[in-house]
C-alpha cells in the first residue's frame, strides 16, 4: 500500500512531518510511505496530490497524507479496501480533531490521541484521502489554480459531489491534525485562490457547469 505525503521542508512543519513518518512505520509498517513535491516557486498542494495519486497503477488504492495529520489504522484499512471498487474517494474519518500546541504535547509524552485536547474542525474534507488514480482523474482531481495556501480541499468536495453524483465516502473514527506555525492566508494569492473558489461555489450542485469549470482548469506546475 502507498502513502504519498506532499511535502515540502519548512522549519515548523519538520517534528510534525517526523512524527507522521515514524507513526506510519509504528503502526502501519506495511505501508510504504513517500513524498511528493513539484517544481513551483510556492507550495501547491493541490499539484502534489495530483502528480503523486496519478504516479500510481490507475485500479491501485493509493493514500495521500498531509504531513501535519495521522488517521486511526483501522479506519484508514477499512477506507482502503473500500475504495478498490466503489468508484469514490474515501475519508477515513469522521471527526477531524486540530490538537494545537497543547494537545501536540501531551501526544508526544505517550497520551493516547483520543485523550489528548484538541479542537474540532467542523466540516473539515482533507488531511487523508484513499482513492484509486482511475477515480481521482474521474471528476478532475484537485484544481491546480489554487497556489499556495487554501481551498483546494473544498472545491475538490465540490467537484465531488457533483460529478460522482455523491460527497466521499466517510468511514467512522479520527485524524488528528498536528501543531505547526500557522500559514498566512492573506495576500493576492490567497484572494485569487478565494475568487476561484466563489466559481466553485457558484457551480455546487449543478454537473454541467462543474464539469466545465473542471475542464476549464490547467495544470501550471512545471513538473
Amino acid at each position: 500500500m502507498t502513502v504519498v505525503i506532499p511535502w515540502r521542508p519548512a522549519p515548523s512543519r519538520v517534528p510534525a512531518y517526523d512524527f507522521v513518518r515514524d507513526w506510519y512505520a509504528r503502526h502501519l509498517p506495511d505501508f510504504s510511505v513517500r513524498t511528493i513535491d513539484t517544481e513551483d516557486d510556492v507550495f501547491v498542494l493541490a499539484a502534489c496530490r495530483n502528480r503523486g495519486i496519478a504516479a500510481v497503477d490507475p485500479d491501485e488504492v493509493v493514500v495521500v497524507c498531509d504531513a501535519d495529520t495521522i488517521p486511526e489504522p483501522e479506519p484508514l484499512r477499512e477506507a482502503v479496501t473500500a475504495a478498490r471498487a466503489s468508484g469514490l474517494v474515501h475519508l477515513p474519518y469522521t471527526e477531524y480533531r486540530w490538537l494545537g500546541r497543547t494537545g501536540d504535547a501531551q501526544l508526544r509524552a505517550g497520551v493516547p490521541a483520543e485523550e489528548c485536547e484538541h479542537e474540532l474542525v467542523i466540516g473539515a474534507c482533507s488531511g487523508v484521502y484513499v482513492t484509486t488514480p482511475r477515480t481521482w482523474a474521474r471528476h478532475g482531481g484537485q484544481d491546480e489554480r489554487f497556489r499556495g495556501w487554501g481551498f483546494e480541499d473544498a472545491a475538490w468536495y465540490l467537484a465531488h459531489e457533483a460529478l460522482l453524483g455523491g460527497p466521499p465516502v466517510r468511514h467512522e473514527g479520527r485524524v488528528y491534525a498536528l501543531h505547526h506555525a500557522a500559514e498566512v492566508r492573506a495576500g493576492a494569492r490567497y484572494e485569487a485562490n478565494a475568487v476561484l473558489m466563489e466559481r466553485y461555489r457558484a457551480a455546487e450542485g449543478d454537473p454541467v457547469a462543474m464539469a466545465q469549470l473542471v475542464a476549464d482548469s490547467r495544470p501550471v506546475s512545471s513538473s
